[in-house]
């Protein structure tokens, strides 16, 4: 059965989702620092370590679409529990890896237990708390993958030069056993602990309706513009500037910091603006124009630090409401809702690097502001005409 929602938001299960989101992107995300050093290791090319991105974020979006299925028919707390413990063992066998192809397929194991966790979780918070209160509740669980960058990788950076890579995915591994006791804890009070909803088995039919699937192809750009900016924004400092990697240290955490600064302030906005989809629609109207300033306004570092922020800011100012609009759905298909959610964003993720790395070998970064700047608009009008679609 679902969860009554209360007037006051579950922190404790907020801060059990935030843990367990924050593993989860920290299982992939906080392998930057260690490209080098795992090839080295490993005995293969650099690119070729890189390119486990692209296998985590593949094996994620695959199962982030049947894990928020699956969590519909037999509830979303054997899921939630499940997942982020394969998650550890995932990270375990592939610090005990011998060779690339055996990180290779664990690092892929992996990232589908992070994708089956993710969509639901959000899901589940979604069912604990009212509409009025749904923004700001997303936002909070939002804001545990966006303190990967700010906190994860230098965490990552500083406890990998003392244990190594193999020994910082232990560390995420004990980061995720952490996440499965507080979940076990959190949903096991009360008749809360079962979410398994009534009545029949979810219908893709009633989950893909008109709004629904404009919604995930909105998310889709909006992830890709996301995603070209946080992908490459480094590359860009470097090129424009000549920035050494010490250099990029500042400009990288003030970057995070928009992102977890818009997401915070968005949940607000998303509980307080009646029209949600306009918020996100104006929002992302807005960065577009940031981006075209970021890519082809060059005055100096400082000033281009400071637009950036403003960027990824209004980036993430509009996801809550987007998340909120989407979570709005019958209790017997949010999970699967949701779980594709995960699945086009991973769509966006991958297209956003494709596409930077075709714009780079066309006309460098210049290309960026304008191509941002038109999916920025085209998820703009797809977020208004999905205001007139029935859910």
């Amino acid at each position: 059965m679902s969860v009554p929602p209360s007037r006051s938001l579950p922190w404790a299960l907020i801060g059990a989702a935030c843990l367990g989101s924050f593993a989860a992107t920290s299982s992939g995300t906080t392998r930057a620092p260690f490209l080098l050093e795992m090839s080295q290791d490993l005995g293969v090319a650099m690119p070729l370590v890189a390119n486990l991105v692209s296998l985590t974020a593949t094996a994620w979006g695959l199962t982030s679409a049947f894990g928020g299925w699956m969590s519909d028919v037999i509830g979303r707390r054997p899921i939630l529990i499940a997942a982020p413990f394969a998650l550890a063992l995932t990270l375990v066998a592939q610090a005990a890896a011998g060779s690339f192809f055996w990180v290779a397929v664990w690092a892929a194991v992996g990232g589908g237990c992070a994708g089956a966790f993710t969509g639901v979780v959000f899901a589940e918070v979604s069912a604990r708390v009212p509409d009025s209160q749904r923004g700001r509740a997303l936002g909070w669980v939002m804001s545990g993958q966006s303190l990967t960058l700010v906190v994860g990788v230098p965490m990552a950076a500083a406890l990998g030069s003392v244990f190594g890579w193999r020994g910082w995915l232990l560390c995420v591994a004990g980061l995720s056993i952490a996440a499965v006791i507080s979940l076990f804890l959190t949903l096991g009070r009360g008749s809360g602990g079962h979410t398994r909803p009534a009545g029949a088995r979810p219908s893709m039919r009633a989950a893909l309706s008109p709004k629904v699937l404009g919604l995930l192809g909105t998310g889709v750009a909006e992830r890709i513009c996301y995603g070209l900016a946080v992908v490459y924004f480094a590359t860009f400092m470097q090129v424009t500037y000549h920035m050494s990697l010490i250099e990029l240290a500042l400009p990288l955490a003030v970057f995070a910091l928009g992102n977890i600064a818009g997401t915070l302030l968005g949940g607000q906005l998303a509980d307080r603006l009646r029209d949600r989809l306009l918020t996100f629609a104006v929002a992302m109207a807005l960065s577009g124009v940031a981006a075209l300033v970021l890519f082809t306004w060059h005055p100096g570092p400082g000033v281009t630090v400071a637009v950036g922020f403003v960027y990824v800011l209004l980036n993430a100012l509009g996801r809550p409401s987007y998340m909120a609009s989407l979570a709005s759905v019958p209790e017997d298909v949010r999970g699967t809702v949701l779980g594709l959610n995960g699945t086009s964003a991973s769509v966006g993720w991958i297209g956003a690097a494709a596409l930077g790395a075709v714009m780079i070998s066309w006309g460098g970064f210049e290309g960026f502001g304008p191509l941002i700047g038109l999916l920025a608009l085209l998820g703009a009008v797809g977020a208004l005409l999905s205001r007139r679609s029935r859910s």
